[in-house]
């Protein structure tokens, strides 16, 4: 149940993760094959983008 008075609370981790859950089913639907690469989940996490910029 929702708390009273309409206040909401943005866990901003669980967002994020949850898009990237997103992003790898969109992923895996559009593959022609039955799972994706190693290479390819690296790709759609944007793993290398993040090592580029230096995040652990």
């Amino acid at each position: 149940m929702a708390p009273a008075g309409g206040t909401a609370v943005h866990d901003h981790v669980a967002l994020a993760e949850i898009e990237l859950c997103g992003d790898l089913i969109i992923a895996a639907s559009a593959t022609d094959g039955d799972r994706l690469s190693p290479d390819r989940i690296d790709e759609v996490l944007r793993v290398g983008e993040e090592r580029a910029q230096g995040a652990p």
